[in-house]
């Protein structure tokens, strides 16, 4: 005969995995504000006033 289904425990699982889920969304959030914060540009672009890093201009 076959178990008989834990409702409790499978609730759980759905509780636990769905918390861990947000922590990291919120833990990847964070990093993503951080890296604003510190002018970091996250793929590399040109600021809009075009300077580089060093403080000089493209053209």
């Amino acid at each position: 005969m076959a178990f008989k289904p834990n409702y409790r425990h499978e609730r759980s699982e759905r509780a636990r995995s769905k918390a861990a889920k947000a922590q990291q969304k919120l833990k990847d959030r964070e990093e993503k504000a951080a890296l604003r914060k510190a002018g970091e540009p996250e793929d590399g672009a040109v600021p809009a006033d075009g300077t580089t890093e060093e403080g000089t201009s493209e053209d």
